[in-house]
């Protein structure tokens, strides 16, 4: 149904009812009766009397499929859409989404979160453009999985979309580090970037532009992203000593000092991922443990471990990195009580690493000694 130009009657009688459904049971001033739905004394009996105050409250609770379908019914409720329309996914569509977004883009142009998600690449260059071309105040944009797109979007999406606060370009395989880096100089709002799997994207020269241009950037992943080294990361945490969510898993070239960069120059990370970083030794983790001691003004450290859970690390995953000590990680574990190894609560994921198999946070050893204080009695 949706794509098509012209609506059938029965389509639009069916809006009408899925909208009168949503509507009579949210709004206080809506009471149905007799088929007919009430508003301050006024029937509406037909879908073209709905006010458009009351049109852009309902259109607020329906599916993203049902909005598009509303606003290709008349004039006005294309209007009320236009203006009220800030989110929108699209990732329902399986078939012609790129045509699709190429027909909606013009209309809603007051978008500020656009999710393009794909399970099957559609979107083509010439929809992203037509994105950039009128939703100038798009915020968050996720393109994850475009296979088929190219530089053109990125260089599009830097001259069209300054405002650009979150960007899901996860298996974007296509996007040159060059793009990426023109793209950094202009959406210098950035706080979420997705680089997952994007190999050419993500170099160190990428890396150095967003670490100069995006110093607000606070969650960014790099996972697999192999040709990411010391060079990049630690530009990253120099420009960027916002960050707070890093995902390394899978940089292959990178050592102990980009976490110790990490460590020193990003007081506010929560969240590490190291999966299969080879190189990273016990400095890397002592590093980190000292990290809260370092980043805090000795007039307002009272002790080495923090007072609750909400500040230092949360996560943090050195699964495969084989080359880490009990007591090294340890020492992590025991400076963030967030950290946990126990059964149901696993923030320290050390998959692979059979020799920390006696790394334990603080209350799996409680709950080691409370078992031990009341053992089975023998039967």
């Amino acid at each position: 149904m949706v794509g098509k130009e012209n609506f059938k009657t029965e389509d639009l009688n069916l809006c009408f009812e899925k909208l009168m459904m949503f509507g009579a049971g949210s709004a206080g001033a809506i009471a149905l009766g007799g088929g007919k739905v009430k508003m301050e004394g006024r029937a509406i009996t037909d879908w073209k009397d709905i006010p458009m105050e009351l049109l852009l409250q309902i259109l607020g609770l329906v599916d993203d499929q049902t909005v598009i379908m509303a606003s290709g019914v008349c004039r006005g409720w294309r209007d009320a859409v236009c203006l009220g329309l800030t989110c929108l996914s699209l990732s329902w569509c399986t078939k012609n989404m790129n045509n699709l977004v190429l027909s909606l883009a013009p209309k809603f142009t007051r978008l500020q979160t656009l999710i393009l998600r794909q399970d099957k690449p559609q979107l083509e260059d010439n929809a992203v453009e037509s994105i950039a071309n009128f939703c100038h105040d798009l915020q968050v944009l996720d393109l994850s999985k475009s296979f088929k797109l190219s530089d053109r979007s990125l260089y599009a999406l830097a001259h069209g979309c300054p405002n650009l606060t979150k960007l899901n370009i996860s298996g974007c395989t296509a996007f040159s580090d060059s793009a990426l880096e023109y793209l950094a100089s202009f959406c210098q709002k950035m706080k979420v970037l997705n680089l997952c799997g994007c190999v050419r994207t993500a170099s160190d020269r990428a890396l150095q532009a967003i670490g100069r241009y995006c110093s607000q950037l606070q969650c960014l992943n790099l996972g697999w992203c192999e040709d990411v080294s010391d060079v990049g990361v630690m530009s990253l945490a120099y420009g960027c000593p916002d960050l707070r969510t890093v995902d390394l898993c899978g940089c292959l070239q990178i050592t102990d000092d980009s976490v110790i960069a990490l460590a020193n120059k990003c007081p506010h990370l929560r969240s590490l991922g190291l999966y299969y970083c080879q190189n990273i030794t016990d400095r890397a983790m002592y590093s980190l443990a000292q990290s809260l001691v370092r980043n805090k003004p000795a007039a307002v450290w009272e002790s080495r471990k923090p007072k609750n859970d909400e500040e230092g690390l949360k996560t943090l995953n050195i699964s495969q990195c084989t080359a880490l000590t009990p007591s090294a990680v340890q020492a992590v574990c025991d400076s963030f009580p967030a950290l946990h190894t126990c059964s149901g609560r696993h923030s320290l994921i050390m998959s692979g690493c059979l020799n920390l198999t006696s790394v334990h946070c603080a209350c799996a050893v409680q709950a080691h000694r409370t078992a031990s204080a009341f053992p089975h009695s023998a039967h």
